[in-house]
């Protein structure tokens, strides 16, 4: 009998042998969790560098909040090119250092989570199914919102709010940090952990959820009973294109809420009901999909991205790291 994941088991090979493939077991499991890690991190770090200004363009229009007056930006392109007209081609990458300091640990812990999550719910082929998808990357979202989202989008949204002020007060990313820290504590950096914790559940619960049953259906379509052929780099990135845009359409109101929540006029708001109520009833429903265009195109493009990236570095690590 060996005590695996899912009970008792009985083998019928030598003690020796028992012992060995029971540890085998073990250490590929973990192996395989790590390898997320590991990769999820390489991935976070490159898909951010080739996306930023879109994020940029998405949370300069979720913070032009304000009522009965001209607004600063017409759109997404206005915005690109008042930015460009007064902060040249580098103020679209306003805050990207603390978005890099995030990204990595962001989705290192997003892809380590989903593997875990995802070793621990399979049955014995290795399936999950529908359900089980869904939790997986529900588990993965929330745990990337604790541990590494909510600080940086913070801090990034800040950074970004700061930008439209007369003189701006933060000069880099520890500096902005340490003021953060010394004018509202360490609660300064958690501001919006309920709507993030909601955003990044759904948004990995839908990525996932998609990504996983449209590669088990290419599986399918061609007969690969035992999931052991690679699927085509750029397939996979349509399939991240496709659950990005699932994402984005399911979960755009609360990413508007979560920015307001994080923003320098944060105070305004007593929780993130409050928030919620405050806009539809002064904004209206439109106000809750504001930026949905550049953050359509940035999700795609960055979901779509993120799958290539990091199946690429599993597939390596699969080859290298037995």
């Amino acid at each position: 009998l060996i005590m695996s994941d899912r009970g008792l088991v009985f083998s019928a090979g030598r003690p020796n042998q028992r012992v060995s493939a029971a540890a085998a077991a073990a250490s590929g499991s973990s192996n395989k969790s790590l390898k997320g890690i590991i990769a999820g991190g390489i991935t976070g770090g490159m898909e951010i560098c080739i996306t930023f200004p879109t994020e940029y363009v998405k949370t300069q229009l979720q913070l032009d909040e304000k009522v009965g007056a001209q607004k600063r930006y017409k759109g997404p392109i206005d915005c690109v090119k008042v930015t460009v007209r007064e902060r040249g081609f580098f103020g679209l990458y306003r805050g990207l250092s603390v978005l890099l300091y995030g990204s990595i640990p962001k989705s290192a812990v997003r892809f380590g989570a989903f593997e875990e999550f995802k070793k621990r719910n399979s049955d014995a082929q290795g399936n999950l199914s529908t359900g089980r998808k869904f939790l997986c990357g529900l588990g993965a979202g929330i745990c990337e919102a604790i541990f590494a989202v909510t600080p940086m989008e913070t801090v990034k949204v800040k950074f970004i709010n700061d930008q439209n002020s007369a003189n701006p007060k933060f000069r880099g990313f520890f500096h902005g940090v340490r003021e953060i820290v010394r004018e509202q504590g360490l609660r300064g950096c958690y501001q919006g952990l309920t709507a993030t914790m909601m955003k990044q559940g759904s948004n990995q619960a839908i990525r996932f959820l998609v990504v996983e049953s449209l590669k088990d259906w290419y599986r399918g379509y061609r007969g690969d009973t035992d999931n052991t052929r690679p699927i085509p780099k750029l397939l996979t990135g349509v399939f991240g294109a496709v659950a990005g845009a699932a994402s984005v359409f399911g979960n755009t109101p609360i990413d508007v809420v979560k920015t307001r929540m994080q923003g320098l006029e944060a105070h305004k708001y007593r929780s993130t009901a409050h928030c919620f109520v405050k806009i539809w009833r002064e904004e209206g429903l439109k106000a809750f999909y504001k930026g949905t265009v550049p953050r359509l195109s940035r999700v795609c493009l960055d979901v779509g991205i993120t799958f290539m990236i990091y199946d690429s570095f599993m597939e390596l690590f699969n080859k290298i790291w037995k």
